[in-house]
């Protein structure tokens, strides 16, 4: 088996991954494993922009008020603070490397062209027309090919980090490397680093209907809680209000930035009814037009409602959202005169691996920046186009607190991956049923509106699921389809324990048995955490029931701690079972 030296590890390639990647290699070589070509990523599917306070009529106090607003009491206003504070700096950076943001019509320098989206009181959207993700993701995959101590791995895919714990070693249990798939040869291999940095994004596809590409999968919050790092604020998951309805368009996002310039959301009939929900009308935040777009399809039995931008002029449509136009008018759809017909779907991970800043969490030389990492900036409800910015300033200060930590580690022996007993599968048709089982269970009991009823019926149903997952994971030798699906089903779960146990209404978490928020709690976040042997207790090497990612035997139990709305904190004493084959709350 191969064994890969590096001084840092990047999983993923996104905005976040490869910003990493490229002020990591100021400090020595760098690995970036990606499990598609190199572009594939959410953000290279960001319509939207980059939020960032870059005019005098604006404010960083506004801006954090925005964000704090949003987040419905849960965002750690220390970090929102930060992070908004960083943004002008990470906004010039992009510019040194070549980036031009849109600018307003006119002569040279008149200034940025800024968008407003749902939430925002100003404009401060900083855009490349609708394809910034695309945009600002070339500029950086020119950067990283170009610095001579970067490596990027493509079809890569990691099936699970590696301890100190978990191979023996004294001292303080820390990430140390991970093993992974090549999806092309069919091998699998090692990586060796003293830091690992995951930026592997969301996981929309854990639901059925999601503006995600196919790639995400929740592969870094799995990777993490199966190594012992805690997961916080998991049942928020952001529902963008307006994907395109179309037997055709998969996954095709009607940016927020439509909203902004105008349009108004309106039923069958032509009638505009956000403002029957909130006062901001069409520029609500959006888990508040998510669940009011919910509510009117459910009153009136529409398949969807619609987005009006018919009082903007076709030139204007087409410069300012070039790519939405085409996209709509390949479906026989005329923004300039026609209405374009829209529905919710999952989108963003407010929750995810508990880190600072800085990226770092509590597994030592485990670090998580951008929608994988949870910071405490989006709280129960991300505004609109921070997203960016955090994958931005994060990112940045990843790499100088890493940079200036010792690489010096002791040389782990890793050793060779053993597949045991397991042969190739012969009946794939499973996967791909279990798949959509799931998918189909998270959007029925876990999706923009819950009950304590749905979220049961949910974990019964995915706790049954993860046992024949794991089963088949036991019995079969590893594909991409496999561990894909290992990761979903142990996401999905997380989100239906954390909304299981936040007994209130707030933010994204919306439950017909808690309507209100709970006034006797404080509004912290919730946090779920596990501590012992992830999923992957087959084929691991060594024992048949070892775990690289554990730092100590699998538990013989799991037992929740006592939660409030504040944590969700799961602990699974010492001992013996995998929380996979016995799992209970």
């Amino acid at each position: 088996m191969d064994i890969l030296d590096f001084d840092f590890v990047v999983v993923g390639s996104g905005i976040a991954g490869l910003m990493s990647a490229i002020h990591l290699a100021r400090y020595g070589r760098v690995g970036i494993l990606t499990k598609k070509d190199s572009a594939e990523s959410n953000s290279n599917y960001a319509q939207g922009g980059i939020a960032c306070v870059v005019t005098s009529d604006d404010s960083f106090e506004e801006h954090v008020r925005d964000t704090l607003v949003a987040g419905d009491g849960l965002c750690d206003e220390s970090v929102v603070r930060t992070i908004i504070s960083a943004g002008p700096a990470r906004i010039a950076e992009l510019e040194s490397f070549g980036l031009k943001f849109a600018e307003l019509p006119g002569a040279p320098g008149a200034g940025y062209d800024l968008g407003r989206e749902g939430g925002h009181s100003r404009r401060r959207v900083l855009h490349c027309g609708d394809i910034t993700g695309r945009e600002v993701e070339q500029i950086l995959l020119n950067r990283i090919r170009a610095e001579p101590t970067a490596t990027i791995m493509e079809h890569c895919v990691v099936i699970d980090l590696i301890t100190s714990g978990w191979l023996g070693a004294d001292g303080t249990n820390r990430c140390v490397g991970g093993y992974f798939l090549n999806t092309r040869t069919g091998a699998i291999s090692a990586f060796r680093a003293p830091f690992t940095v995951l930026a592997t994004g969301g996981g929309g596809k854990v639901y059925l209907y999601t503006t995600n590409p196919d790639i995400a999968t929740g592969d870094g919050v799995a990777l993490a809680w199966r190594a012992g790092a805690p997961i916080k604020n998991l049942e928020f998951i952001q529902f963008h209000p307006t994907c395109l309805y179309h037997p055709e368009a998969k996954s095709f996002l009607i940016s927020e930035a439509v909203r902004g310039e105008g349009a108004v959301l309106v039923n069958a009939q032509g009638e505009s009814f956000m403002e029957r929900y909130d006062p901001r009308g069409s520029l609500a935040p959006r888990d508040i037009v998510a669940r009011a777009i919910d509510h009117e399809m459910k009153l009136r039995g529409s398949r969807c409602v619609y987005l009006d931008i018919r009082r903007q002029p076709v030139e204007f449509l087409k410069t300012r959202f070039p790519n939405i136009y085409m996209t709509c008018a390949r479906f026989g759809i005329d923004m300039g005169s026609d209405l374009i017909p829209v529905v919710p779907a999952a989108h963003y991970f407010c929750g995810g691996v508990e880190a600072a800043v800085d990226g770092s969490t509590s597994l030592p030389g485990l670090y998580a920046c951008g929608e994988v990492a949870c910071t405490g900036l989006h709280g129960a409800n991300r505004l609109a186009s921070n997203s960016l910015l955090e994958a931005l300033v994060c990112a940045h200060a990843m790499a100088e607190t890493v940079g200036a930590l010792p690489r010096a580690q002791p040389a782990l022996a890793i050793p060779a991956w053993q597949s045991g007993t397991a042969v190739p599968s012969d009946e794939a048709i499973v996967i791909e049923h279990n798949w959509n089982e799931v998918r189909t269970c998270m959007w029925d009991y876990v999706g923009i509106v819950r009950t304590n009823k749905r979220l049961e019926r949910a974990r019964r149903r995915i706790g049954n699921l993860r046992r024949e997952i794991q089963q088949y994971y036991f019995d079969y030798l590893v594909t991409p389809d496999l561990l894909e699906l290992r990761n979903i089903a142990a996401v999905g779960e997380l989100i239906v324990r954390s909304a299981i146990h936040r007994r209130e209404s707030r933010g994204l978490h919306y439950t017909l048995d808690y309507l209100s928020k709970d006034p006797a709690l404080p509004p912290a976040p919730a946090r779920a955490s596990a501590r012992a042997c992830p999923s992957s207790a087959r084929a691991c090497p060594s024992s048949a029931r070892a775990c690289p990612s554990s730092a100590r035997a699998c538990p013989s139990s799991a037992r929740a701690c006592p939660s409030s709305a504040r944590d969700t904190v799961i602990r699974d004493p010492p001992g013996g079972r995998s929380p996979d084959s016995d799992w209970k709350i």
